[in-house]
């Protein structure tokens, strides 16, 4: 089963320059994407590239200029198909007055779970991402690596079946980074579908199945790791070589 489809998805930003005169950024051209159901799908690019704008496209934080796509086998994105995803943006931004308790509690009633459920699935996602001692203090207290691994927790408080991570390996030390590539490969396990991006090729090349590349708005490749992996270069050799053309 695909669990993303996309159709010539394009985007243009609009605004204005100077006094009064227009400007057009076409940050999407024309993208033709299929993922399958259990897939670890890894978007890559050069900073700028679009891949933001793409997960902006399909969470539904922004409408496409002109394209389709399906997710989860229903046209666009909508209420009920919402309920089955995950999301962790780059550089979450957590209310800082709660704790991680108080936080993952709050995104448990978001999708309506009881408070049996949200008791279990929180203890659960606070010692999944070694935050279980930290568990009482403010958000505010946290570094950057605390408040990334609770963003990558509350992606995971519905138990989704697709989840989009948007550069989750930012601001980890190499022990929060392996934890976190476990995580993924454990939601391949079970069958859950994973679309991320990242800028740490080294990691991407581990877990992922298959991975693409935008540049400058344009998806220029399509491969699966095995792929690469036959030609005998690695991925980071392989993405210079694709982007410099």
């Amino acid at each position: 089963m695909l669990v993303v489809k996309t159709k010539n998805l394009s985007k243009i930003y609009r605004g204005y320059r100077g006094f009064l005169k227009k400007r057009e950024t076409l940050a999407l051209k024309g993208l033709n994407l299929e993922i399958k159901r259990g897939e670890v799908f890894g978007l890559l690019g050069l900073n700028g590239a679009g891949k933001t704008t793409v997960l902006k496209i399909l969470l539904g934080f922004t409408s496409p200029s002109w394209g389709e796509f399906e997710l989860l086998g229903e046209k666009g994105i909508n209420n009920h198909v919402k309920k089955k995803i995950g999301f962790l943006p780059e550089d979450p931004n957590i209310y800082n007055f709660l704790n991680a308790e108080q936080f993952l509690d709050f995104c448990g009633k978001l999708f309506n779970l009881s408070s049996k459920e949200r008791k279990i699935k929180t203890e659960m996602l606070l010692e999944l991402l070694s935050l279980t001692s930290a568990k009482k203090i403010p958000v505010k207290e946290f570094s950057k690596g605390m408040v990334q691994r609770l963003g990558i927790a509350s992606s995971l408080i519905n138990d989704p079946e697709l989840i989009f991570f948007d550069e989750p390996l930012s601001g980890l030390d190499p022990l929060g980074r392996k934890r976190v590539m476990d995580i993924i490969l454990n939601l391949k396990e079970k069958n859950k579908t994973v679309f991320f991006s990242s800028h740490i090729l080294a990691e991407v090349e581990k877990i992922c199945d298959r991975i693409g590349i935008l540049h400058k708005g344009k998806l220029i490749a399509s491969k699966d790791m095995e792929e690469i992996a036959a030609g005998e270069v690695s991925l980071e050799d392989f993405f210079l070589q694709t982007v410099r053309g």
